[in-house]
């Protein structure tokens, strides 16, 4: 019976899949983002996420625990100086998985890992904003706040033009004066 065993074996002996798993680890965190197969971004994800939660502390310690998992030193500095720096403030949960489709050879199942926060498609460059869904249809309040957004939005841009076109005429009236 395999009760409490949980971890996924990947067809490969314990030697072969830590040194895998490692070497993944150092790409995901060089890279921001590799493509593999569902299964071992699964376990990926497991392995590097505790990795990345104790690069939030940059102590000596916790640089030491980290290399002996990844064993790159050039991770270690790039994991502890800019990805702890972005996931700083998260909870957990750094990093994402996205299928992509079946690989052509074997037909396995691929995705795409990636680190949360270095997307910018998704982030948008800037931190998301909650928006509060009802259900209920009554009575409109957001309906209401999106429109006033989009006036505030749109009445500076129509004081620009006025702003400018009294400008010109004064620019013509001192060039008249100077060809006096």
């Amino acid at each position: 019976m395999r009760h409490g065993k949980k971890n996924n074996h990947l067809s490969r002996q314990k030697g072969h899949r830590t040194a895998m798993l490692s070497n993944m680890a150092c790409s995901l965190i060089e890279h921001k983002r590799i493509n593999t197969t569902v299964a071992k971004a699964k376990a990926l994800k497991q392995f590097v996420e505790p990795l990345i939660t104790k690069s939030k502390e940059d102590t000596t310690h916790n640089r030491r625990i980290v290399f002996a998992y990844l064993k790159n030193k050039y991770a270690v500095t790039d994991l502890f100086r800019d990805v702890a720096a972005k996931v700083g403030d998260r909870p957990g949960g750094y990093t994402r998985i996205i299928k992509v489709g079946n690989r052509l050879g074997d037909n396995a199942d691929m995705a795409m890992i990636e680190l949360v926060d270095f997307n910018e498609l998704y982030n948008g460059g800037k931190k998301e904003v909650k928006k509060t869904k009802s259900r209920r249809g009554g009575s409109g309040k957001g309906k209401a706040e999106a429109k006033v957004e989009e006036t505030k939005v749109e009445a500076p841009k129509a004081e620009e033009p006025q702003a400018e076109a009294p400008e010109a005429p004064a620019a013509d009236t001192d060039e008249t004066k100077a060809a006096e």
